[in-house]
């Protein structure tokens, strides 16, 4: 991978009203290397920025209204996602795959010099053949987008995220369980990381490269501080 900056880039981002999202862009409104952000969504973010451009779109199935403004961008952090919580399969599938991918192949089309970072998570089973539903399709989502002619696809694989401070859409059960954050750090450092170190990563993957195009919590970590 090229480990030369590419000076100038320009970053889409999927999913900036959740808690994911809003820690990934806030990070790049910080870094000079990100010199213009579009946040897809289908609400405002509540985020206002020189940087920050915002198209509202409801239907990620159908991007075709707005494909005249998603060209000529060098990277793109899909954080948009859905918790497979009470789903079936097939509903879990439509919101994951389904969506990710109909957005994935149309910005593949627009920018084939695109690097393309996927926000997945710890446990994503690559076999596609496990137990648990929400590993299989997040496997499955993986090595499709990993098929699709970008320039670099990487899949991160993120445990439990501790929020930035100040940031608006922080998961409600987070105000109970942050105390536990230390323990964690503790007890297992290897499924822990800060949204900031998640944010810093993606950027650096998309301006620096990395040696893997699936990175656990430890790879996260690392290429945080490149």
């Amino acid at each position: 991978m090229n480990k030369q900056s590419l000076p100038g880039t320009r970053a889409i981002i999927t999913g900036a009203t959740g808690m994911v999202g809003e820690g990934v862009l806030i990070e790049c409104l910080k870094d000079n290397a990100v010199t213009e952000v579009l946040a897809i969504s289908r609400r405002p973010c509540g985020i206002t920025h020189p940087k920050l451009k915002e198209v509202i779109h409801t239907d990620f199935y159908d991007l075709s209204a707005i494909e005249d403004r998603l060209g000529h961008y060098d990277a793109c952090f899909f954080c948009a996602g859905v918790s497979s919580v009470g789903m079936k399969e097939a509903e879990y599938y439509k919101l994951t795959y389904a969506l990710t991918m109909h957005v994935a192949q149309t910005l593949a089309r627009l920018n084939p010099d695109m690097t393309f970072c996927y926000v997945s998570g710890a446990g994503t089973d690559s076999s596609e053949e496990g137990k648990i539903m929400w590993a299989r399709v997040k496997g499955k989502t993986e090595n499709s987008l990993m098929e699709l002619p970008f320039k670099t696809v990487y899949n991160f694989r993120p445990g439990f995220l501790e929020p930035t401070k100040g940031m608006r859409h922080v998961k409600q059960y987070y105000k109970y369980i942050g105390w536990l954050t230390p323990l964690i750090n503790a007890v297992a450092p290897k499924y822990i990381s800060t949204l900031r170190e998640l944010g810093r990563a993606m950027i650096n993957a998309a301006t620096k490269g990395y040696e893997k195009q699936i990175l656990e919590v430890p790879d996260i970590k690392a290429l945080a501080k490149i």
